[in-house]
């Protein structure tokens, strides 16, 4: 997807059309999740500290985001790619591959399907998609990056040498900030330079393993399969914020709206979660990770809230210091219903049971917004909140 983000923001709100757009909190600690193109041109594009952005483009519209919106048209968006093929592999909120093996013949009828499907994401999400069809993954997800916005670019395994090899080395897998240095050190600066490298030298510089890796790449070979949607094997929240949380009550508060949304995913994917896991940073970058193991498997945020309480009184020590960022995740993830019935069921459980399915019904109805606790209501506009506002909460898209 295009800015994916962004552009559903414009969808909603037409009068941000053609106006550099930024999705992501200001300030010393936000990050930029995702901008319009109106902003790029300014040289602002995702992941870039806030601040950053805000010099470059001074007169942009900043919007925090709304991430159960996204997430709503990323799924509505996934039904489409099912009625392709059966075998979709999710990267991210925006973007997957697809296997067409027996579904079109050659990749000339990829590209005329690639087609319909954009067109039928235009037609029905109002928002562009830019696809790559190619004999592999790695020359798909090169082609479809080569045109955006809104391209379609059929990659012909005899076109390495023309579109592939003159691109930036740092456009291949597995060359990050540290082996793209070493790379350029050896003159290698374009995928072209590293077959025109000696392969031991190569391999001398970055290590077999790399080395092998990136010849690979750079003939345009991938033999990695399109993998369906594995089990999930955790859940994660994390926040961080714009100026640290030293008030216990708004940590606790924080607390409360991580487990209710883990849990919220819990019951999403029909899944209970037998460990519940806290992370917490400080001011100063010191950072707790800490685990406890359920009695029982749940989906339940009381029962989550619980041992994330227990976790943060009993083995996180702030010592005076804020929290920075605070996140809750579960693991040892089994599906819901599974293993034995208790004989005598408790009632309580069974309640909130009841309420939670309710309230997810309401939420799927309505929206996210539509049902939460009182202990997590916004004060009324005019009114301060004292809960300082997030730096970022949003996974970074292209």
């Amino acid at each position: 997807m295009d800015a994916f983000y962004a552009a559903v923001e414009i969808r909603e709100d037409p009068s941000l059309g053609g106006k550099p757009l930024i999705i992501g909190h200001r300030g010393r600690r936000g990050v930029v999740s995702t901008c319009s193109y109106e902003a790029r041109k300014f040289g602002v594009h995702s992941a870039m500290p806030s601040l950053t952005a805000e010099r470059l483009c001074p007169q942009a519209v900043w919007l925090p985001g709304r991430m159960s919106l996204y997430v709503e048209v990323s799924r509505q968006i996934r039904t489409m790619l099912d009625d392709v093929t059966p075998l979709v592999e999710p990267l991210s909120i925006d973007e997957a591959f697809l296997d067409l093996t027996g579904i079109a013949k050659d990749l000339h009828e990829g590209g005329r399907i690639a087609r319909r499907l954009k067109e039928r994401i235009r037609r029905e999400q109002r928002l562009t998609a830019s696809v790559g069809v190619a004999p592999n993954k790695f020359l798909a997800k090169i082609a479809s990056d080569l045109e955006k916005p809104d391209g379609l670019v059929v990659f012909h395994q005899e076109e390495v040498p023309t579109r592939l090899h003159p691109l930036p080395v740092e456009r291949l897998w597995g060359v990050g900030p540290k082996s793209a240095q070493r790379l350029h050190e050896l003159g290698i600066t374009t995928v072209g330079d590293v077959l025109k490298t000696a392969l031991e030298k190569l391999r001398a510089k970055v290590g077999d393993s790399l080395a092998d890796h990136l010849r690979s790449l750079a003939k345009g070979e991938d033999e990695r399969p399109v993998e369906g949607e594995r089990e999930a094997k955790s859940i994660s929240e994390e926040r961080t914020y714009g100026s640290d949380l030293r008030d216990p009550d708004l940590i606790d508060r924080a607390l409360l709206e991580r487990c209710e949304g883990v849990a919220r995913q819990l019951r999403k994917g029909n899944w209970v979660a037998g460990t519940i896991h806290l992370k917490v940073r400080t001011g100063d970058f010191k950072t707790w990770t800490r685990s406890k193991a359920l009695k029982e498997s749940t989906d339940l945020p009381e029962v989550i809230v619980a041992a994330a309480r227990e976790l943060f009184a009993r083995r996180i020590r702030l010592q005076g210091k804020g929290v920075r960022l605070l996140g809750v995740g579960v693991s040892s993830l089994s599906p819901a219903g599974a293993g034995q019935v208790s004989m005598f069921p408790d009632p309580a459980g069974e309640k909130a049971h009841r309420l939670a399915a309710a309230a997810d019904a309401l939420r799927d109805r309505f929206g996210e917004e539509a049902v939460t606790r009182a202990r997590l209501l916004r004060r009324p506009k005019g009114k301060k909140d004292k809960a300082p506002p997030e730096a970022s909460s949003l996974p970074s898209v292209d």
